[in-house]
Protein backbone atom coordinates (compact mmCIF):
# COMPACT_ATOMS: atom_id res chain seq x y z
CA UNK A 1 0.00 0.00 0.00
CA UNK A 2 1.23 3.47 -0.85
CA UNK A 3 2.22 5.41 2.26
CA UNK A 4 0.81 8.94 2.41
CA UNK A 5 2.78 10.57 5.23
CA UNK A 6 5.87 11.50 3.23
CA UNK A 7 6.39 14.67 1.19
CA UNK A 8 8.78 15.06 -1.80
CA UNK A 9 11.54 16.33 0.50
CA UNK A 10 11.27 13.16 2.55
CA UNK A 11 11.64 11.00 -0.54
CA UNK A 12 14.70 12.97 -1.64
CA UNK A 13 16.17 12.48 1.81
CA UNK A 14 15.37 8.76 1.61
CA UNK A 15 17.25 8.42 -1.68
CA UNK A 16 20.31 10.08 -0.16
CA UNK A 17 20.14 7.97 3.01
CA UNK A 18 19.71 4.79 0.98
CA UNK A 19 22.86 5.50 -1.03
CA UNK A 20 24.81 6.08 2.17
CA UNK A 21 23.73 2.79 3.71
CA UNK A 22 24.31 0.86 0.50
CA UNK A 23 27.77 2.32 -0.07
CA UNK A 24 29.17 2.97 3.41
CA UNK A 25 27.44 0.46 5.68
CA UNK A 26 26.35 -2.69 3.82
CA UNK A 27 29.85 -3.59 2.50
CA UNK A 28 31.14 -3.85 6.10
CA UNK A 29 28.21 -5.76 7.60
CA UNK A 30 29.75 -9.23 7.50
CA UNK A 31 33.02 -8.04 9.04
CA UNK A 32 31.18 -6.14 11.76
CA UNK A 33 29.12 -9.20 12.60
CA UNK A 34 32.29 -11.25 12.93
CA UNK A 35 34.04 -8.72 15.17
CA UNK A 36 30.92 -8.06 17.24
CA UNK A 37 30.75 -4.28 16.87
CA UNK A 38 30.72 -1.61 14.20
CA UNK A 39 33.70 0.61 13.46
CA UNK A 40 33.61 3.96 15.23
CA UNK A 41 34.36 5.57 11.87
CA UNK A 42 30.87 4.81 10.59
CA UNK A 43 29.37 7.21 13.14
CA UNK A 44 31.69 9.97 11.93
CA UNK A 45 30.75 9.22 8.32
CA UNK A 46 27.05 9.29 9.19
CA UNK A 47 27.58 12.58 10.99
CA UNK A 48 29.32 14.10 7.98
CA UNK A 49 26.36 12.99 5.85
CA UNK A 50 23.89 14.73 8.20
CA UNK A 51 22.31 11.46 9.37
CA UNK A 52 22.90 11.88 13.11
CA UNK A 53 20.46 13.91 15.23
CA UNK A 54 18.74 15.39 12.19
CA UNK A 55 16.51 17.32 14.62
CA UNK A 56 19.36 19.08 16.42
CA UNK A 57 19.56 22.85 16.12
CA UNK A 58 22.04 24.39 13.73
CA UNK A 59 24.06 25.90 16.58
CA UNK A 60 25.02 22.34 17.52
CA UNK A 61 25.79 21.33 13.95
CA UNK A 62 22.42 19.71 13.22
CA UNK A 63 20.04 20.16 10.32
CA UNK A 64 17.21 21.48 12.53
CA UNK A 65 14.75 19.05 10.91
CA UNK A 66 12.19 18.96 13.69
CA UNK A 67 10.23 16.22 11.98
CA UNK A 68 10.48 12.63 13.19
CA UNK A 69 9.73 11.34 9.70
CA UNK A 70 13.38 11.95 8.82
CA UNK A 71 14.51 9.73 11.69
CA UNK A 72 11.94 7.14 10.62
CA UNK A 73 13.43 7.11 7.13
CA UNK A 74 16.95 6.61 8.50
CA UNK A 75 15.83 3.65 10.59
CA UNK A 76 13.97 2.06 7.68
CA UNK A 77 16.82 2.51 5.21
CA UNK A 78 19.45 1.19 7.60
CA UNK A 79 17.41 -1.98 8.18
CA UNK A 80 16.69 -2.46 4.48
CA UNK A 81 20.04 -1.51 2.96
CA UNK A 82 22.59 -1.14 5.76
CA UNK A 83 23.27 -3.22 8.86
CA UNK A 84 20.73 -3.53 11.65
CA UNK A 85 23.56 -3.82 14.18
CA UNK A 86 24.60 -0.24 13.41
CA UNK A 87 22.56 1.33 16.21
CA UNK A 88 22.19 4.77 14.69
CA UNK A 89 18.60 4.68 15.97
CA UNK A 90 19.73 4.33 19.59
CA UNK A 91 22.22 7.16 19.24
CA UNK A 92 20.00 9.70 17.49
CA UNK A 93 16.43 8.85 18.40
CA UNK A 94 16.65 7.29 21.87
CA UNK A 95 19.56 8.72 23.86
CA UNK A 96 20.32 12.14 22.40
CA UNK A 97 16.75 13.41 23.04
CA UNK A 98 17.41 13.07 26.80
CA UNK A 99 20.29 15.54 26.47
CA UNK A 100 18.29 17.89 24.24
CA UNK A 101 15.14 17.70 26.36
CA UNK A 102 16.64 17.74 29.85
CA UNK A 103 20.07 19.28 29.43
CA UNK A 104 21.04 22.81 30.37
CA UNK A 105 22.39 25.16 27.72
CA UNK A 106 25.90 24.37 28.96
CA UNK A 107 25.34 20.61 28.76
CA UNK A 108 23.88 20.80 25.27
CA UNK A 109 26.75 22.97 24.07
CA UNK A 110 29.22 20.55 25.64
CA UNK A 111 27.80 17.29 24.32
CA UNK A 112 25.49 17.74 21.34
CA UNK A 113 28.04 18.92 18.73
CA UNK A 114 30.07 15.73 19.23
CA UNK A 115 26.91 13.64 19.04
CA UNK A 116 25.93 15.31 15.75
CA UNK A 117 29.40 14.80 14.26
CA UNK A 118 29.72 11.21 15.46
CA UNK A 119 32.71 11.92 17.68
CA UNK A 120 30.65 11.10 20.77
CA UNK A 121 28.78 7.78 20.62
CA UNK A 122 25.83 7.45 23.00
CA UNK A 123 24.32 4.75 25.19
CA UNK A 124 21.77 4.59 27.99
CA UNK A 125 22.01 2.26 30.97
CA UNK A 126 18.78 1.28 32.69
CA UNK A 127 18.61 -2.52 32.82
CA UNK A 128 20.25 -4.33 35.74
CA UNK A 129 20.85 -8.04 36.42
CA UNK A 130 17.86 -8.06 38.78
CA UNK A 131 15.72 -5.33 37.24
CA UNK A 132 14.64 -5.17 33.61
CA UNK A 133 11.28 -3.62 32.83
CA UNK A 134 10.78 -2.88 36.57
CA UNK A 135 12.51 0.49 36.87
CA UNK A 136 11.33 0.81 40.46
CA UNK A 137 13.46 -2.24 41.33
CA UNK A 138 16.69 -0.50 40.32
CA UNK A 139 19.63 -1.06 42.70
CA UNK A 140 22.36 1.17 41.25
CA UNK A 141 22.67 4.13 43.60
CA UNK A 142 24.04 7.63 43.56
CA UNK A 143 24.91 9.49 46.78
CA UNK A 144 25.09 13.26 46.99
CA UNK A 145 28.59 14.18 48.18
CA UNK A 146 28.28 17.93 47.93
CA UNK A 147 30.19 18.85 44.80
CA UNK A 148 29.56 15.50 43.07
CA UNK A 149 27.47 12.34 43.08
CA UNK A 150 29.12 9.02 43.99
CA UNK A 151 27.78 6.34 41.66
CA UNK A 152 27.87 2.62 42.43
CA UNK A 153 26.22 -0.37 40.79
CA UNK A 154 26.13 -2.39 37.61
CA UNK A 155 24.10 -2.49 34.42
CA UNK A 156 23.65 -5.23 31.86
CA UNK A 157 22.48 -5.74 28.27
CA UNK A 158 23.62 -2.22 27.42
CA UNK A 159 23.59 -1.51 23.67
CA UNK A 160 26.67 0.40 22.44
CA UNK A 161 28.20 -0.53 25.80
CA UNK A 162 31.65 -1.19 24.35
CA UNK A 163 31.98 1.82 22.06
CA UNK A 164 29.96 4.56 23.80
CA UNK A 165 31.71 7.74 24.94
CA UNK A 166 28.75 9.16 26.87
CA UNK A 167 26.41 6.92 28.85
CA UNK A 168 23.26 8.13 30.58
CA UNK A 169 23.02 6.01 33.73
CA UNK A 170 19.82 5.70 35.73
CA UNK A 171 20.47 5.24 39.44
CA UNK A 172 18.61 5.53 42.72
CA UNK A 173 19.22 9.00 44.14
CA UNK A 174 16.62 8.88 46.92
CA UNK A 175 16.81 5.65 48.97
CA UNK A 176 13.47 6.42 50.61
CA UNK A 177 11.47 6.54 47.37
CA UNK A 178 11.06 3.72 44.87
CA UNK A 179 10.65 6.35 42.15
CA UNK A 180 13.54 8.50 43.37
CA UNK A 181 15.90 8.04 40.42
CA UNK A 182 18.41 10.32 38.76
CA UNK A 183 20.02 10.41 35.32
CA UNK A 184 23.80 10.77 35.40
CA UNK A 185 26.04 11.20 32.35
CA UNK A 186 29.14 9.05 32.73
CA UNK A 187 31.96 9.86 30.35
CA UNK A 188 34.66 7.59 28.97
CA UNK A 189 37.71 7.66 31.23
CA UNK A 190 35.99 8.52 34.49
CA UNK A 191 37.80 6.64 37.33
CA UNK A 192 35.77 3.70 38.61
CA UNK A 193 33.85 3.18 35.36
CA UNK A 194 34.59 -0.19 33.79
CA UNK A 195 33.16 -2.13 30.88
CA UNK A 196 32.62 -5.86 31.09
CA UNK A 197 33.15 -8.23 28.22
CA UNK A 198 31.02 -7.97 25.12
CA UNK A 199 28.05 -10.27 25.60
CA UNK A 200 27.34 -12.92 22.98
CA UNK A 201 23.77 -12.90 21.73
CA UNK A 202 21.35 -14.93 19.64
CA UNK A 203 21.16 -12.19 17.01
CA UNK A 204 22.22 -8.61 16.25
CA UNK A 205 25.81 -9.81 15.99
CA UNK A 206 27.22 -6.46 14.84
CA UNK A 207 25.64 -4.54 17.73
CA UNK A 208 27.82 -4.60 20.83
CA UNK A 209 26.06 -5.35 24.11
CA UNK A 210 27.88 -5.17 27.43
CA UNK A 211 27.82 -5.18 31.18
CA UNK A 212 28.90 -1.92 32.79
CA UNK A 213 30.31 -1.45 36.28
CA UNK A 214 30.42 1.71 38.41
CA UNK A 215 32.64 1.63 41.47
CA UNK A 216 32.72 4.93 43.37
CA UNK A 217 32.47 6.92 40.15
CA UNK A 218 32.55 10.63 40.93
CA UNK A 219 29.95 12.20 38.66
CA UNK A 220 30.14 16.02 38.65
CA UNK A 221 26.95 17.89 39.45
CA UNK A 222 27.31 19.36 35.95
CA UNK A 223 26.68 15.85 34.56
CA UNK A 224 23.22 15.40 36.07
CA UNK A 225 20.33 15.67 33.62
CA UNK A 226 17.37 17.55 35.04
CA UNK A 227 16.38 17.20 38.68
CA UNK A 228 18.33 14.39 40.40
CA UNK A 229 15.23 12.75 41.89
CA UNK A 230 12.93 13.00 38.86
CA UNK A 231 14.56 10.35 36.68
CA UNK A 232 11.62 7.96 36.86
CA UNK A 233 9.34 10.62 35.47
CA UNK A 234 11.87 11.49 32.77
CA UNK A 235 12.28 7.86 31.73
CA UNK A 236 8.51 7.44 31.49
CA UNK A 237 8.29 10.62 29.41
CA UNK A 238 10.80 9.44 26.81
CA UNK A 239 9.71 5.80 26.67
CA UNK A 240 6.87 6.51 24.22
CA UNK A 241 9.39 7.71 21.64
CA UNK A 242 11.66 4.75 22.36
CA UNK A 243 8.84 2.32 21.74
CA UNK A 244 7.92 3.99 18.47
CA UNK A 245 11.55 3.69 17.37
CA UNK A 246 11.41 -0.03 18.18
CA UNK A 247 8.13 -0.35 16.27
CA UNK A 248 9.58 1.33 13.18
CA UNK A 249 12.55 -1.04 13.24
CA UNK A 250 10.31 -4.09 13.60
CA UNK A 251 8.16 -3.01 10.68
CA UNK A 252 11.21 -2.38 8.50
CA UNK A 253 12.62 -5.82 9.31
CA UNK A 254 9.28 -7.51 8.67
CA UNK A 255 8.93 -5.71 5.35
CA UNK A 256 12.39 -6.66 4.09
CA UNK A 257 11.80 -10.28 5.18
CA UNK A 258 8.59 -10.27 3.15
CA UNK A 259 10.27 -8.70 0.11
CA UNK A 260 13.18 -11.14 -0.10
CA UNK A 261 10.83 -14.07 0.44
CA UNK A 262 8.50 -12.91 -2.32
CA UNK A 263 11.49 -12.82 -4.68
CA UNK A 264 12.61 -16.24 -3.45
CA UNK A 265 9.29 -18.01 -4.05
CA UNK A 266 9.11 -16.57 -7.56
CA UNK A 267 12.51 -18.01 -8.45
CA UNK A 268 12.83 -21.26 -6.46
CA UNK A 269 11.08 -24.18 -8.12
CA UNK A 270 9.63 -27.43 -6.79
CA UNK A 271 7.68 -30.14 -8.61
CA UNK A 272 8.24 -28.34 -11.86
CA UNK A 273 6.89 -24.90 -10.94
CA UNK A 274 7.80 -21.88 -8.78
CA UNK A 275 7.08 -22.28 -5.08
CA UNK A 276 4.99 -19.14 -5.27
CA UNK A 277 2.59 -20.88 -7.64
CA UNK A 278 1.37 -23.17 -4.86
CA UNK A 279 -1.77 -22.05 -3.10
CA UNK A 280 -0.20 -22.28 0.35
CA UNK A 281 2.57 -19.87 -0.60
CA UNK A 282 0.09 -17.42 -2.10
CA UNK A 283 -2.20 -17.56 0.91
CA UNK A 284 0.59 -17.15 3.46
CA UNK A 285 2.10 -14.17 1.68
CA UNK A 286 -1.29 -12.62 0.96
CA UNK A 287 -2.20 -12.74 4.63
CA UNK A 288 1.13 -11.24 5.66
CA UNK A 289 0.81 -8.49 3.06
CA UNK A 290 -2.53 -7.43 4.51
CA UNK A 291 -1.19 -7.43 8.06
CA UNK A 292 1.92 -5.47 7.09
CA UNK A 293 -0.11 -2.76 5.38
CA UNK A 294 -2.48 -2.42 8.33
CA UNK A 295 0.33 -2.27 10.91
CA UNK A 296 2.43 0.15 8.83
CA UNK A 297 -0.50 2.54 8.58
CA UNK A 298 -0.86 2.52 12.36
CA UNK A 299 2.90 3.10 12.89
CA UNK A 300 2.88 5.99 10.42
CA UNK A 301 -0.02 7.57 12.26
CA UNK A 302 1.96 7.29 15.50
CA UNK A 303 4.84 9.13 13.83
CA UNK A 304 2.50 11.99 13.00
CA UNK A 305 1.21 11.99 16.57
CA UNK A 306 4.77 12.16 17.89
CA UNK A 307 5.45 15.11 15.61
CA UNK A 308 2.40 16.81 17.09
CA UNK A 309 3.56 15.90 20.64
CA UNK A 310 0.36 13.89 21.06
CA UNK A 311 1.67 10.30 21.13
CA UNK A 312 0.15 8.70 24.22
CA UNK A 313 1.94 5.99 26.19
CA UNK A 314 -0.71 3.38 25.44
CA UNK A 315 -0.65 4.14 21.71
CA UNK A 316 3.15 3.80 21.67
CA UNK A 317 2.82 0.53 23.57
CA UNK A 318 0.28 -0.70 21.02
CA UNK A 319 2.62 0.24 18.17
CA UNK A 320 5.48 -1.64 19.76
CA UNK A 321 3.28 -4.66 20.58
CA UNK A 322 1.68 -5.17 17.18
CA UNK A 323 4.84 -4.49 15.18
CA UNK A 324 7.15 -6.75 17.18
CA UNK A 325 4.63 -9.58 17.29
CA UNK A 326 4.01 -9.22 13.55
CA UNK A 327 7.75 -9.20 12.87
CA UNK A 328 8.02 -12.50 14.69
CA UNK A 329 5.23 -14.08 12.65
CA UNK A 330 6.56 -12.74 9.36
CA UNK A 331 10.14 -13.92 9.76
CA UNK A 332 8.99 -17.34 10.96
CA UNK A 333 6.66 -17.80 7.99
CA UNK A 334 9.37 -16.56 5.61
CA UNK A 335 11.94 -19.01 6.94
CA UNK A 336 9.39 -21.78 6.36
CA UNK A 337 8.85 -20.66 2.78
CA UNK A 338 12.61 -20.72 2.22
CA UNK A 339 12.72 -24.35 3.29
CA UNK A 340 16.15 -25.66 4.24
CA UNK A 341 17.78 -22.57 2.77
CA UNK A 342 16.07 -20.47 5.44
CA UNK A 343 18.15 -22.20 8.10
CA UNK A 344 21.43 -21.32 6.42
CA UNK A 345 23.19 -18.18 7.63
CA UNK A 346 24.26 -17.31 4.10
CA UNK A 347 20.61 -16.47 3.42
CA UNK A 348 19.57 -13.15 4.89
CA UNK A 349 16.26 -14.51 6.12
CA UNK A 350 18.15 -16.63 8.65
CA UNK A 351 19.75 -13.54 10.20
CA UNK A 352 16.47 -11.64 10.14
CA UNK A 353 14.89 -14.51 12.06
CA UNK A 354 17.50 -14.54 14.84
CA UNK A 355 17.67 -10.74 14.99
CA UNK A 356 13.90 -10.46 15.40
CA UNK A 357 13.55 -12.42 18.63
CA UNK A 358 14.73 -9.58 20.84
CA UNK A 359 12.07 -7.21 19.48
CA UNK A 360 9.41 -8.68 21.77
CA UNK A 361 11.68 -8.12 24.77
CA UNK A 362 13.63 -4.86 24.55
CA UNK A 363 12.03 -1.44 25.11
CA UNK A 364 9.49 -3.28 27.25
CA UNK A 365 8.28 -6.85 26.74
CA UNK A 366 5.04 -7.66 24.96
CA UNK A 367 3.56 -8.51 28.34
CA UNK A 368 4.47 -5.06 29.70
CA UNK A 369 2.98 -3.45 26.59
CA UNK A 370 -0.29 -5.24 27.26
CA UNK A 371 -0.25 -4.00 30.85
CA UNK A 372 0.19 -0.40 29.67
CA UNK A 373 -2.59 -0.73 27.11
CA UNK A 374 -4.87 -2.36 29.66
CA UNK A 375 -4.28 0.39 32.19
CA UNK A 376 -5.10 2.89 29.46
CA UNK A 377 -8.48 1.21 29.25
CA UNK A 378 -9.02 1.86 32.95
CA UNK A 379 -8.24 -1.74 33.89
CA UNK A 380 -5.77 -0.92 36.66
CA UNK A 381 -6.08 -3.05 39.79
CA UNK A 382 -4.54 -0.27 41.87
CA UNK A 383 -7.55 1.92 41.08
CA UNK A 384 -10.28 -0.73 40.87
CA UNK A 385 -10.22 -1.91 44.45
Amino acid sequence: MRRLIFEPEHEQFRDSARRFFQEEVAPHGERWREQGFVDREIYRKAGAQGLLLTWAEEQYGGLALDDFRFEQIIIEENVAHGEIGFYINLHSALVAPYIAGLGTDEQKARWLPGCVSGENILAIAMTEPGAGSDLAGMRARAEDRGDHWLLNGSKTYISNGQIADLIIVAARSDPNSKHGLGLFVVEEGMPGFERGQRLKKMGLAAQDTSELFFNDVKVPKANVLGEPAQGFRYLSRFLAGERLVAAIGSMASAQIAFDITLDFVKERRAFGKPIGAFQNSRFVLAGLRAELDAAQTFIDQCTLLLNAEQLAADDAAAAKLISSELEGRVVDACVQLHGGAGYMEEYRISRLYSDARISRIFAGTSEIMKEIIGRGLGLDERRMQ
